[in-house]
């Protein structure tokens, strides 16, 4: 698998989903500048790392969203090219357009930072087909602005088009119906809060992250 991992400024989980593609699913990764217009050639995924883009100023990850790698971002989306946005990565799909809804402050106004229990709520994407049987993995958390919230019409959508990936067993900043992750409707767009790159194998004190990825590699091979 070939994948581009974003950085910005104020990234600081680049190198931490350079090495959990590495590592799970041996890919050949390459990390590109958001001030860069293009992206590398026949890639199969890009990753939108977490951290505090632009010191989270103004809105988290609206000032990112605009950055130039973003329209060459888009532009392989719409070819059908996996993205995947972690945490901060999120709020900047969700900023671009790419994703529904918006992440608001979370509800107790405190920073989030531990493991969190997941439940898969849909396995058969390019994200999660590896799951198995598996009802709830455990990843980690780390945010002040991880509360999902999207207008009745855009949620009823979301739940209508079976775009929920994940949901908090134990809601930890308020999320709406406990959404922890979302997919868009042609299914090669997922964003979601907490980090697979920080759970890919047991040293980390999970390794629930690492399917997700095995996940892409074995929709790349049956497509």
């Amino acid at each position: 698998m070939k994948a581009a991992v974003l950085v910005f400024p104020g990234s600081n989980c680049d190198r931490d989903c350079k090495t959990a593609v590495e590592t799970t699913v041996g890919g050949k990764v390459e990390m590109v500048w958001h001030e860069e217009s293009t992206l590398p050639s026949g890639l199969d995924l890009i990753v939108i790392p977490g951290g505090f883009s632009y010191g989270d100023y103004l809105r988290c990850g609206a000032m990112a969203s605009l950055s130039p790698v973003m329209q060459a971002v888009k532009a392989e989306a719409e070819r059908g090219v996996s993205v995947l946005g972690i945490c901060n990565g999120f709020q900047i799909l969700c900023e671009a357009g790419m994703l529904p809804g918006a992440l608001l402050r979370n509800a107790n106004l405190k920073y989030v930072c531990k493991p969190i229990e997941l439940k898969i709520e849909n396995r058969n994407t390019r994200f999660t087909n590896a799951y198995g049987n598996a009802q709830t993995v455990w990843m980690t958390q780390g945010n002040g602005d991880g509360n999902f919230f999207a207008e009745p019409d855009v949620l009823k959508d979301i739940e209508d088009n079976n775009q929920v990936v994940f949901r908090y067993v134990e809601n930890p900043n308020g999320s709406v119906n406990d959404i922890a992750g979302i997919i868009n409707k042609a299914g090669n767009v997922l964003g979601m809060m907490p980090h697979p790159d920080r759970a890919f194998e047991e040293a980390l004190g999970s390794a629930d992250g690492a399917p997700l990825f095995q996940s892409l590699v074995n929709a790349l091979q049956t497509a």
